[in-house]
């Protein structure tokens, strides 16, 4: 049973059947992503009541949040997959980890960019070196070295490996950003949102939050797997599949 387990999990993660599933979910993910963003969009900036002691400077939550949470989550993503391709040796997992790189350093930085944008207004500067502050700007130095590591080698696989230990080293740093604000004094705000609490936010400005979140996470897979599709057109352009994908789009004027 086991062994026809593992033969249809391999089966399924192979690039071609990969290629063809991942297909089939990204139009679905698009729709979501734009309508999520979209309605969360129109609701936190022009619905939602401004805060009682920040205005409407508090309305950069709506991006820097769920920016700031698929950074980290990426980056779980980007570990987990480095993990698989090193033990056991999945291809398709190396791809995914190799996209999700770009990806997450992209939110990453908006993430500290829209902080500092935030900060302005709140702290009266873009940048004080606080706790979540640093360990934020250290995960994006984290994607930056995974993302020149898969570039300094000339072996693929070679990259793979390296990328996926130092991703792997750099998770120790999740905790640190997470837990910063409890285990330090310091400037940044605690979270918004915890399991065991009611949010400390009105349902008209939460609500728009988690709407937002949604459709940034439904975004962000669609771009991974956007990515992660070329990718494996690119390392398996000489097998016989990819060709007849070729073939197939340039006969329709692709």
């Amino acid at each position: 049973m086991w062994k026809a387990v593992w033969a249809y999990i391999n089966r399924t993660v192979s690039p071609r059947h990969f290629y063809d599933i991942s297909g089939q979910w990204l139009p679905w993910l698009w729709l979501v992503a734009g309508a999520l963003l979209a309605f969360g969009t129109v609701w936190g900036l022009a619905f939602a009541p401004p805060d009682y002691q920040q205005g409407h400077s508090y309305r950069i939550i709506y991006i820097h949040v769920p920016a700031a949470s698929i950074a980290m989550g990426g980056y779980v993503l980007m570990a987990a997959c480095g993990l698989i391709s090193l033990v056991w040796k999945v291809k398709t997992a190396e791809m995914v980890a190799r996209s999700t790189a770009a990806i997450g350093a992209w939110f990453c930085f908006l993430a500290l960019f829209t902080g500092a944008v935030w900060g302005k207004p709140t702290w009266g500067t873009y940048w004080v070196w606080d706790a979540r502050l640093t360990s934020m700007l250290i995960l994006l130095f984290l994607y930056l070295g995974v993302l020149g590591l898969y570039s300094a080698y000339e072996s693929a696989a070679s990259a793979a490996k390296a990328a996926a230990i130092l991703s792997l080293v750099g998770v120790v740093n999740l905790p640190i950003i997470k837990y910063s604000v409890e285990w330090w004094n310091t400037l940044h705000q605690g979270s918004t949102f915890k399991v065991t609490e009611r949010p400390a936010m009105p349902p008209e400005m939460y609500l728009p939050l988690i709407i937002m979140l949604l459709g940034f996470y439904a975004f962000f897979a669609a771009t991974v797997l956007a990515r992660t599709r070329n990718e494996i057109l690119e390392r398996e352009r000489r097998t016989q599949w990819v060709r007849d994908i070729v073939k197939a789009e340039a006969s329709h004027g692709v």
